[in-house]
């Protein structure tokens, strides 16, 4: 479980395909802290830890994963944003985040709006955004705007900007994209009737 409050930024420091698997070393200035089988959200996707070197450590992604997110359009240098589980007795500061990326989106358009950004998001899965709903991009919580069916915008503050990889996004990136999961059990209740 995640809350979508990204703590820094790592980066891709090595990358080996293994059949259809592809591993990834990634540097961060908490690897001192992780534990084998601890579980990061690296872009939104809950990954687990399964080697640590110095401040380095390792992680896996199968076929399924490499899919269903942006994972294999990382190269060497890659900024991934990064947020370790959740801890329970503390503050839930973005929204609940299960680090299962639900599809990808397009980047269409970036706007620099004197001391924000507003960018604009297209995806093609079957799941519905609402005005000032929560989603999670890259593993980052914000909150929806001008919600259309199939694409929807969210704005950035300063802070986001420098300590999230969207400071790296350029119109027509892939992005990690999960619907709230609230949302996502309504719609399918729905459904039923």
């Amino acid at each position: 479980m995640f809350t979508g409050i990204i703590e820094q930024l790592g980066v891709v420091t090595f990358i080996k395909r293994k059949g259809e698997n592809i591993h990834f070393t990634i540097k961060s200035s908490f690897t001192d802290e992780l534990k084998i089988d601890q579980s990061i959200a690296h872009n939104g996707c809950c990954l687990t830890v399964v080697e640590i070197s110095k401040d380095e450590y390792g992680v896996t992604a199968i076929q399924e994963t490499l899919n269903k997110t942006n994972l294999g359009t990382w190269n060497v240098g890659t900024k991934v944003n990064l947020e370790r589980c959740t801890v329970m007795n503390g503050r839930l500061d973005g929204h609940i985040v299960q680090g299962h990326v639900d599809t990808t989106a397009i980047c269409t358009a970036i706007e620099d709006q004197d001391g924000s950004w507003k960018y604009t998001f297209k995806y093609t899965a079957d799941q519905v955004t609402v005005e000032k709903g929560s989603v999670t991009i890259n593993g980052t919580s914000l909150t929806v705007v001008d919600s259309k069916d199939n694409s929807f915008s969210v704005h950035i503050i300063p802070y986001t900007y420098e300590h999230t990889n969207f400071h790296t996004l350029k119109v027509g990136d892939k992005i990690n994209l999960e619907f709230d999961i609230i949302g996502k059990y309504v719609a399918k209740l729905m459904a039923r009737e």
